[in-house]
């Protein structure tokens, strides 16, 4: 019986924010704006540094990479989440839902490993001055890049491939996106093994970055630390400031959702979450990275015809 009802599931219901019916206009229109500030945000990162010399450097390479990712991981998610909260169709298909899901896990562990390589960089910058342009040449950005992306593709196809491979019983995802765990819950048999595989991907691919993120920053702050003159030490944590923000927010809401206990919060606590790193954290970055650094303020004045100050 099981296996036949496996047979007819060929579409899942995506519940989204069903417990606020009377507020679905309000959460439109809240999610709404900063979704275009993002983008909008994001690609004026990828073209100032696209246009701009002054920021043909590594470090604004690889944020442009990040402002790249973040655009898909959003596009992969909230568009389908806003049409539903007014009134268009929640029903989303197993290949739909499954392709959701993986290029929703490909580019937030993208993301992940994005940061890590930029914390990299941003320690042989301060630390090893003199080398940085032979170290973090354009081959090796490029190679760190493509590392960030390919460690994204093998852990989605192997996150993705678990979960679809079970018989699923339910249809309704308590959800607003396919997440892993929301859709495993729909399954008709023990997903214990598939639980212990996300526990261990979650731990790979957010304790191992955020550890070498961390051993970066104590590597810098001692480098700063032995600087001599005030400005220097200001000049130096001013470039590491844009990054260590977005790094605490974005480690820190993804650890919350994948690396706490099973089902210790309520649907909407979960959802409440979900919120924060799908809509929050992505608007982070392009307004860290546009209203915190000089660099990139400057260079907008530039594109507009504007002296910088």
């Amino acid at each position: 019986m099981k296996r036949e009802n496996h047979t007819l599931t060929t579409e899942f219901v995506l519940q989204g924010f069903s417990s606020f019916h009377e507020h679905q206009l309000t959460l439109f229109v809240m999610f709404l704006a900063p979704y275009i500030l993002t983008l909008a945000g994001n690609i004026i990162i990828v073209i100032i540094i696209r246009i701009d010399h002054h920021l043909h450097t590594p470090m604004y390479f690889f944020l442009s990479m990040l402002s790249t990712s973040e655009t898909i991981y959003t596009l992969v998610i909230l568009p389908r989440m806003l049409s539903s909260l007014v009134g268009m169709s929640q029903s989303i298909s197993l290949a739909g839902c499954a392709t959701q899901m993986f290029f929703f896990v490909t580019f937030g562990i993208t993301n992940c490993f994005l940061l890590t390589v930029m914390g990299y960089d941003r320690y042989v910058a301060i630390c090893s001055p003199l080398r940085y342009t032979v170290i973090m040449n354009r081959r090796v950005c490029i190679q760190l890049v493509w590392a960030a992306c390919s460690i994204g593709l093998i852990v989605a196809m192997t996150q993705v491939t678990s979960v679809f491979r079970l018989p699923f019983c339910a249809t309704k995802v308590a959800h607003f996106f396919c997440d892993i765990r929301p859709v495993m819950k729909l399954s008709c048999v023990d997903t214990t093994v598939n639980e212990i595989l996300t526990l261990i991907i979650s731990v790979l691919v957010l304790v191992v970055p955020m550890g070498l993120v961390f051993i970066s920053y104590v590597l810098i702050i001692s480098t700063i630390l032995k600087i001599t003159s005030t400005e220097g030490r200001k000049k130096a944590f001013a470039t590491c400031a844009s990054h260590l923000t977005v790094v605490i927010v974005h480690y820190g809401c993804a650890s919350i959702a994948y690396l706490k206990p099973k089902s210790e919060n309520t649907k909407d606590q979960d959802q409440l979450i979900s919120v924060t790193y799908t809509v929050i954290t992505p608007l982070l970055n392009p307004v860290v990275y546009t209203l915190r650094n000089k660099e990139v303020k400057d260079a907008l004045l530039r594109a507009i015809g504007r002296k910088p100050f």
